[in-house]
């Protein structure tokens, strides 16, 4: 049997015990603070990544202080997307900013990789990732990776938290396979999008690795191949 390769990224979330049967139906209008910042956040981290690119190419070094402003927009962005319309497993309002907060029931994060790969950071983001875009595009229903952030189009993420909250509005239970199901499929476009933003070498695996918990790791810092 072939061992689990451990995963950089860490994408956790918890079920809120006591959801409300409709509070979800206007947590998208509520989550537009949000939507603005991110907006401006998510330019902000295509301008970081690119400069990324070009460090990573001399020096095979995702510099720390742009890869800890990377994390927390991503991070950022999950919080919002469990809350709006990915799974919306919680009725805390997602707090503004870009580090994590302990008592939050949705938490991400990535090893921070010591060196990088100068070869593959050519070629990783466009060509090596191309099936996983595909996969994700399923997923997602817009061809969006942003740790699972789709509301607007036809994927399965977007139909099954439909089908999940019109469960809960029914019977004011929140169906658990259904939220563990829902995990899995967000963590692979996390993985996804943390790969194709530079920010590991480690390539996605296909798999699902459900449930709100992620799966314990080693230590895979270091993890560049060194091309």
């Amino acid at each position: 049997m072939n061992p689990v390769i451990a995963s950089p990224v860490r994408i956790e979330a918890s079920l809120d015990p006591r959801l409300s049967r409709w509070l979800w139906l206007v947590k998208w209008f509520l989550a537009i603070p949000h939507y603005i910042v991110l907006f401006f956040l998510w330019i902000a981290f295509v301008c970081v990544t690119v400069i990324a690119f070009f460090a990573i190419l001399f020096t095979a070094r995702y510099p720390r202080s742009l890869f800890d402003f990377n994390v927390g927009v991503l991070r950022w962005n999950w919080r919002v997307s469990y809350y709006a319309h990915t799974a919306l497993g919680t009725d805390r309002y997602p707090p503004f900013t870009l580090e994590d907060v302990p008592d939050y029931p949705a938490h991400f994060d990535v090893v921070y990789p010591e060196r990088l790969s100068r070869g593959l950071v050519l070629v990783k983001w466009w060509l090596l990732v191309i099936p996983q875009y595909i996969v994700i595009g399923m997923f997602t229903g817009d061809w969006g990776w942003a740790s699972g952030d789709s509301w607007h189009g036809g994927g399965l993420i977007p139909f099954l938290s439909l089908v999940a909250v019109i469960i809960l509005a029914a019977t004011a239970r929140y169906p658990v396979h259904l939220f563990d199901f829902l995990m899995g499929l967000a963590r692979w476009v996390a993985r996804v999008g943390v790969y194709a933003a530079l920010m590991t070498d480690v390539y996605p695996p296909f798999r699902l690795d459900m449930g709100g918990q992620a799966s314990s790791s080693a230590d895979i810092s270091g993890s560049g191949s060194g091309l």
